[in-house]
């Protein structure tokens, strides 16, 4: 490694990497949420993490670490999206293959099934949701994120939940599975 690269990850203040680390477990979900694919989302997180590192003297401290991650985040992968508009997705079918697999017990099959109907949310509904259901973002936070208004993001939330519903086949809270990501999806505590 040159002397250049050598000084600049030394000059990273261990506190900034520690907050870095923390925030991986966050990042993944977001950046999954995005690719729905695990190698493409690691890849993401992996190149987030490296950008945040590289930049970390931007980063101004009292401020929301993870919503400024998310943003590099978020901007990396419609950077890449753009990129790949050519690029034909799950040509041989190895997608769709992995969203298939026998549950063995009933939270599976409920996860599955939000799963699935999750995917089919516009990305944009999808990612404000994700923000605010999941990562438990406020709507400020998520709007600021994506870089649109306050309004806009519960709009895409609103918008997001209702199709789930009716995606879902429920009628009220009580059909509401138990696992955590529906919940927190649906606007359940």
């Amino acid at each position: 490694m040159n002397s250049a690269k050598m000084s600049t990850m030394t000059s990273v203040d261990p506190e900034m990497r520690a907050l870095l680390l923390g925030a991986i477990p966050a990042l993944r979900a977001f950046a999954f949420s995005l690719t729905r694919d695990l190698d493409r989302s690691d890849d993401l997180v992996q190149e987030t993490l490296v950008r945040a590192w590289t930049k970390a003297d931007s980063f101004t401290p009292g401020t929301n670490l993870y919503a400024w991650l998310f943003t590099i985040l978020r901007n990396l992968f419609y950077s890449e999206q753009r990129k790949r508009r050519r690029e034909v997705e799950d040509a041989d079918g190895v997608m769709a293959g992995r969203l298939t697999a026998l549950p063995d017990q009933e939270a599976r099959v409920e996860l599955s099934a939000f799963q699935a109907a999750l995917s089919t949310l516009p990305a944009n509904q999808r990612e404000a949701l994700v923000l605010v259901g999941a990562q438990n973002f406020t709507y400020e936070e998520a709007a600021e994120i994506c870089g649109v208004a306050v309004g806009t993001i519960k709009s895409r939330v609103s918008r997001a939940r209702g199709r789930l519903i009716e995606l879902l086949g429920m009628t009220g809270p009580d059909d509401i599975g138990s696992d955590g990501m529906t919940l927190a999806a649906m606007g359940h505590p």
